[in-house]
């Protein structure tokens, strides 16, 4: 599938310091080596609130649907390094 790269990107910056520090990295570092099938799911994912993400990558509630709590696990993987 073929991404607006720079939309993405606009998305990706959030009005949560916290998000942007989480988000952006991984959108940067990891995004191309996604599935498509992931990468299609990163974009839905970043339609949700700044509240909303928060409290999936802060472990308070899961995602919606089981896709967008695996790019969760992923993203809050690759704050780990």
């Amino acid at each position: 599938m073929n991404f607006n790269r720079f939309r993405i990107e606009w998305e990706c910056r959030r009005g949560m310091r916290e998000l942007d520090e989480m988000i952006m990295p991984f959108y940067k570092n990891h995004f191309d080596n996604l599935s498509e099938a992931q990468q299609t799911t990163f974009v839905e994912m970043l339609k949700f609130t700044d509240p909303e993400l928060f409290r999936w990558l802060m472990n308070q509630e899961k995602a919606p649907q089981p896709e967008m709590q695996q790019l969760v696990e992923l993203i809050q993987k690759s704050l780990e390094v």
